[in-house]
Formats: structure tokens, sequence, C-alpha cells
């Protein structure tokens, strides 16, 4: 169990300190400084205010962290593989050069330090006798950021070279803010079904197929879930694909769910009902509805 809040509850922290007027850019902020505790004027460029506080700072934060990580290569080398990957745990170790023994011990020790939690697959594999890798959680979006776009090019950082870096964020930064969107829209499915509450949710994996979102309700119904990022909206072929990967990994969904930035074709609006629920970017706003004092997370962390 993580000694660390909730995405969520870092996430409505975040909000109360910062007063966002805009859940898209608290979104994006919240990726790169979420679960730090540090004041983030979002009304600052976003790369101006990595430069400010992150990169004038390496040397300190650095510090910092390797007091967590004990300045392990290995350590530093699947967090980095982890952040830049797929999340699995097997595709961490061939990024990070490292045989299964020593990944699964450093592993385990980054999990046993709170820096990272496991994901397991919410179901069964269609083939049983299959090996399927667990994936990795960082339990604070700012260390995501960091061993996705810090880490990686600490030699020139610390030399006050920053190129290598901001070339690095220009080629990642649109998508990086997908993982949030993710554990979000997890919390929001997971607040819509009160009158039949969620028990287990999580995203379905085996060697073959993906499903973003399965979850399984207190009366035993099955929901599965698929979300869609880009600037289209999401169509009926999002719905169909959804049900052919379920019927390929032998899972019967009782209830559908849409999750899309940018909305829906009125094709797709059609089918909305008892067994397709559709979800928008609107819709999250309820995540971070009557923020009071009691959000605020009392964080020990130094202020930047």
């Amino acid at each position: 169990m993580s000694k660390h809040p909730s995405l969520l509850q870092q996430f409505r922290s975040f909000c109360y300190q910062n007063n966002p007027s805009n859940l898209e850019v608290a979104i994006e902020y919240f990726a790169v400084f979420g679960g730090m505790g540090w004041t983030v004027d979002m009304d600052i460029p976003l790369d101006e205010l990595i430069e400010e506080k992150v990169l004038k700072n390496y040397r300190y934060i650095h510090g910092d962290l390797t007091k967590i990580t004990q300045s392990n290569k290995i350590h530093h080398a699947l967090l980095t593989g982890l952040a830049t990957g797929d999340r699995r745990e097997h595709s961490a170790f061939k990024k990070a050069q490292v045989g299964r023994s020593q990944g699964e011990e450093s592993i385990d020790f980054l999990v046993e330090n709170d820096l990272l939690e496991r994901d397991r697959p919410q179901a069964k594999p269609l083939n049983e006798k299959e090996e399927v890798s667990d994936k990795l959680l960082f339990t604070l979006p700012f260390m995501r950021f960091w061993f996705t776009f810090i880490s990686p090019y600490f030699k020139s950082i610390k030399e006050g070279d920053f190129s290598e870096f901001k070339k690095a964020l220009a080629n990642r930064e649109q998508g990086f803010s997908n993982f949030i969107y993710e554990r979000l829209v997890m919390e929001l499915v997971k607040q819509s079904f009160k009158d039949d509450p969620i028990i287990k949710i999580g995203s379905y994996w085996d060697q073959s197929h993906e499903i973003d979102i399965l979850a399984k309700t207190k009366s035993g119904k099955i929901i599965a879930g698929a979300w869609k990022f880009s600037k289209s909206k999401a169509k009926k072929s999002e719905l169909n694909k959804l049900k052919e990967s379920c019927k390929a990994a032998d899972l019967k969904a009782d209830i559908y769910v849409i999750f899309s930035k940018s909305g829906f074709s009125n094709e797709l609006k059609n089918e909305k009902g008892e067994g397709l629920k559709l979800f928008a970017l609107k819709n999250l706003n309820s995540l971070i509805q009557d923020l009071a004092p009691s959000d605020l997370i009392d964080n020990q962390n130094k202020k930047y």
C-alpha cells in the first residue's frame, strides 16, 4: 500500500493550492509539478516555469533524490525506462539493459521506498499459462517528469546547458499529460457508479490484447472502457473496436464507457444508454468540485 496520497488527492491539493482557471492547463502543469507541494503560477509558460523551478535547482533536487535512490545507476536506469516506455516491468529491464534478477531486486527496492507502486492487470489472460508482466506507476507525477526529461540529460543540465532537455520536451510534451488523464478518467468512472459501486478498476493487458479500463461493480457487472485524447471526435468505430478487444480477450462486458477529450460524433451519441456511458473533458471538473482547506496536503518537500 502506497504511503503517498492517491493521484486524485494530489490533484485536488494541487488545484486548491494553485487555483487554476482551466482544467486542461491544470492537468498539464500537474503532470510536471504534481505531488511536490510547490506553488505554481500557471500564467507563466510551462517551459519557463520548468527552467526556473527545476533546471536551475537541478543540483539541489538531484541531491534530495539520491538520498532515496542511493545514487544507484540501476535504479535510475529502470526509472527512466519506466518513465519513457510502456510501464511494463520486463520492457524496463530491456531498456535499462538489466538482467531479470537485478531488475526485480531494484524494482522491489523502488516499491519499498515508495517511488513506484505495482499495477496489475484486472483479469487473468486468455491463456492462463502466459506470463504477463506487471506495470509500474510513479507515486508522484513529478518523479515521472524527472526521469523522463531530466535524469537522461543530467550531464548537460548540470553544466547549465538545457538544449538537450528542451529538444526532448518539444518532442514529447504534447502527449505527456495523457497518463494523468488516464488515471483521472478512472477516478471519474468510479465516481459515476454510485448506485452500484465499483470495487475493482484498472486496465487489462496480456501479450496480445489491451483494454484501457476494466472494472467490476459490487453487483458483479463488468465495465470495459476506452479513452481517446486526440483532437478528433470519438466515433462509433471506437465502440466497435472496444467490443472487439473484449471479445478477443474473452471478456464479457455489461457496460461500455468511452472518454473523449474532443467530444463524440452524433452516431456514437445515439448509442448512449444503459449499456454505454460517454464522458467528455468537462466531466472531469466534477473531480475538483467543492475544494476545501482539508484538501491541501501538508507537504514537507523543499519549496522551489
